[in-house]
C-alpha cells in the first residue's frame, strides 16, 4: 500500500501516518529524516547531500528521487509507505510516478486531509491561552502556523489539481476527530483496493 498525504501544518498528517503504520505495516517516510539519514549514513547521495544542505541550496528533484528510489527498496518498506512531505510540485511528483512506474509500483492512494485554517489558528491560540501565554514547542504560535500555512499553499497546494487531474486525489474532512478521519482514510483505501483489485 503506497499513499501519499496532503495537507496544511496542524492538519493531522502525522497522527494519521502513526496510525496506518501501526495497523497496516506501512512505513512513513518523512523527506527531512530520509536527508538526515543519508548523511549519517555517509552513502554517496548522503554526502551530496550534505554538500548541497551546507551550501544552503535547496535539495534537486534528481536527489531527493534517488533518495526515495533507495529508501522504499529497504526491507522495512516491503508493505508500502507513506510519503510525507514529497512530492511539493508538479515536476517532483511527475519525477515520483515515473519513478514508481520503473520500479513496477503504484500509488493506492493520494489523501488530502482538508481542514479550516481559521480553525488550525483558533486551536494553536486555545493551546496557548491554556498554557497560560506559552504555547508548548518553541514554532507553536500564531505567527508562525500563518507563515506555514502560506508556504503550503503557495509551495504544496499546486499538486492538488495535478492528482485530481488524474483521479487520484480523495479528501477527507479533517476537523473531525481523530477517530472519525482515521475511519474515513479506511474506507478511502478499501475503495481503492476494490477499484484496482490490489492486495494492499
Amino acid at each position: 500500500m503506497n499513499i501519499i498525504l496532503l495537507g496544511p501544518p496542524g492538519a493531522g498528517k502525522g497522527t494519521q501516518a502513526a496510525r496506518l503504520e501501526e495497523v497496516h505495516g506501512v512505513k512513513q517516510l518523512s523527506t527531512g529524516d530520509m536527508l538526515r539519514a543519508a548523511v549519517a549514513s555517509g552513502s554517496e547521495l548522503g554526502q551530496q547531500a550534505k554538500d548541497i544542505m551546507d551550501r544552503g541550496a535547496l535539495m534537486p528533484d534528481a536527489l531527493m528521487i534517488d533518495m526515495i528510489s533507495e529508501r522504499i527498496e529497504q526491507p522495512d518498506c516491503a508493505k508500502g509507505f507513506i510519503l510525507d512531505g514529497f512530492p511539493r510540485t508538479v515536476a517532483q511528483a511527475e519525477a515520483l510516478d515515473a519513478l514508481l512506474e520503473c520500479k513496477g509500483l503504484r500509488l493506492d492512494a493520494v489523501i488530502e486531509i482538508k481542514v479550516d485554517e481559521e480553525a488550525l489558528v483558533g486551536r494553536i491560540e486555545s493551546r496557548i491561552a491554556e498554557a497560560g501565554g506559552n504555547g508548548t514547542r518553541s514554532d507553536d504560535n500564531v505567527e508562525t502556523l500563518r507563515k506555514r500555512l502560506e508556504v503550503y499553499r503557495q509551495q504544496t497546494a499546486p499538486i492538488l489539481p495535478y492528482y485530481r487531474d488524474k483521479g487520484a486525489l480523495k479528501t477527507v474532512d479533517g476537523m473531525r476527530s481523530i477517530e472519525e478521519v482515521a475511519q474515513a482514510i479506511e474506507t478511502l483505501l478499501a475503495e481503492a483496493r476494490s477499484t484496482a483489485g490490489s492486495g494492499i
